[in-house]
């Protein structure tokens, strides 16, 4: 109860100092229609790839996501209206019912195998799994799963659609990422205020060990 309280009134302060702010544990199923996303997503794949399998090690791999993590994301830049960012000029003309289609699309397109799938047993693996209480990092799999496919809750409860798979992601962008959240980048949601929360004990060596490991696991 005490961990509930102490959670909610970070919130709320943090939602004082952030402008709008999107509580993700009352988010709802998205609904989009895959069908017409895909007349949706040509300047998307510029960037992102065939059916949404990146190329460019900097930028996501979109195919096969969660519908709900895409829609929030692509949400997110469209709310925030960050000019640096090029994401920004490409949602900014899209209706709720676009960004819908668009993620019911690549949610439904099927993720690129790694050219060189994991052991199972590196050390990214074990501190994707296992944490490491010396350093104060907590295991990642408790809400991305133990193969990083998502929460392992997500199938009953559709705010867990919100918590992206991790596997077969491109390496330089999830570094980066996390990478962001260490260094208390801006966000502006529950679940990357959680993750601020999870990553500043992270160094750089142990991001690249996730990362690595992270895209030589199949999605």
């Amino acid at each position: 109860m005490k961990r509930l309280c102490a959670f909610t009134l970070l919130l709320a302060s943090w939602s004082a100092v952030a402008g709008e702010f999107v509580d993700l544990r009352r988010a709802t199923a998205i609904r989009g229609d895959a069908v017409a996303g895909a007349a949706k997503v040509a300047v998307c794949v510029a960037c992102h790839g065939p059916d949404g399998n990146a190329v460019v090690p900097a930028f996501p791999a979109l195919a096969g996501q969660h519908a709900g993590y895409l829609y929030q994301s692509l949400d997110g830049f469209r709310r925030r209206a960050d000019p640096a960012s090029p994401m920004t000029s490409q949602v900014q003309n899209l209706s709720d019912a676009d960004l819908r289609d668009i993620a019911a699309y690549f949610a439904s397109r099927r993720r690129t195998p790694p050219a060189v799938e994991t052991t199972g047993d590196s050390p990214g693996a074990r501190l994707f799994r296992e944490g490491d209480p010396s350093r104060g990092i907590a295991p990642c799999q408790g809400c991305h799963g133990p193969a990083a496919q998502g929460h392992p809750l997500r199938a009953g409860m559709a705010r867990y659609d919100y918590y992206p798979a991790l596997a077969a992601q491109q390496p330089d962008y999830l570094a980066a990422r996390l990478r962001h959240y260490r260094d208390g980048g801006p966000g502006d949601t529950s679940n990357a205020l959680v993750m601020r929360g999870v990553a500043r004990y992270l160094d750089d060596a142990a991001i690249a060990e996730l990362a690595a490991w992270l895209a030589a696991t199949p999605r």
